[in-house]
């Protein structure tokens, strides 16, 4: 068997380094997808429970799924091209591909669902406000009704005058037209009046908030799996050049 040295030829090294510089950008493009998939699951968890459709925890866990999986192909990456292992290139080289299909999966699971997240939204939101809200066991309801309003500066779902159908409303002891997070300087009482200098009065409401919201998440989504379908091809590319120029060893 030949000396290591002997193999790292010009070529060798430079499609080394080339590859090393491949994974550091994996990796950090890992920690991307992680991060926005956190994100999403845990500061915007309050708005799933307003939906039937479990379309933003799935699009989060897949997100969350996806960027362990790139950290993990990365570091393996990183130590197959250092120590110039064949067999563990071959690993990388399939959890590359898997990575690749896990992409086309997360993107047509997010062509398929949209549409019918947007007939979601049409049917359940209003009812979830004006049935649920401020109703004994419906507490994380409420709490997402009012933080959706707050954080999209919105009122009701299609508009201000939906919150007139509410149970809660329409119960003459609460002395309020709407809820005060509708309230563009929310306090205590201040939904008792729903003049456009006191609430917000979005047209279409908190519906089209929380779907241009959506929208940007899967543009996120989308922009995400191209970067990281980009890289891969790169890194395919450098896996089978680096592959080919290694002479065989025991590994």
């Amino acid at each position: 068997m030949e000396p290591r040295a002997e193999k790292n030829t010009c070529g060798t090294l430079c499609l080394k380094y080339l590859l090393f510089l491949f994974n550091i950008l994996f990796l950090l493009a890992g920690g991307a997808v992680l991060a926005v998939g956190v994100w999403t699951l845990v500061d915007k968890s309050d708005y799933i429970s307003l939906l039937s459709s479990r379309f933003l925890s799935v699009s989060a866990f897949l997100l969350i799924a996806a960027g362990s999986i790139v950290i993990v192909t990365g570091l393996i990456g990183c130590c197959a091209t250092l120590r110039e292992i064949k067999s563990l290139l071959i690993v990388y080289l399939v959890l590359l591909l898997s990575i690749f299909l896990l992409e086309l999966v997360a993107g047509i699971f997010a062509f398929i669902n949209y549409n019918e997240l947007d007939e979601d939204l049409q049917q359940n939101l209003r009812q979830n406000m004006q049935q649920k809200y401020q109703q004994p066991g419906e507490e994380s309801v409420t709490q997402a009704v009012d933080r959706l309003q707050q954080e999209m500066k919105c009122c009701g779902s299609n508009s201000s005058d939906d919150w007139t159908h509410s149970l809660w409303i329409q119960d003459t002891t609460n002395q309020r037209l709407v809820p005060d997070s509708c309230c563009k300087t929310p306090e205590d009482l201040c939904g008792r009046r729903d003049h456009p200098s006191n609430i917000y009065r979005v047209e279409g409401g908190c519906i089209q908030k929380l779907e241009m919201f959506i929208l940007k998440q899967l543009y996120v989504l989308g922009a995400l799996s191209v970067g990281i379908a980009s890289l891969q091809l790169l890194g395919m590319m450098f896996t089978c050049c680096l592959y080919k120029s290694l002479k065989d060893d025991p590994y």
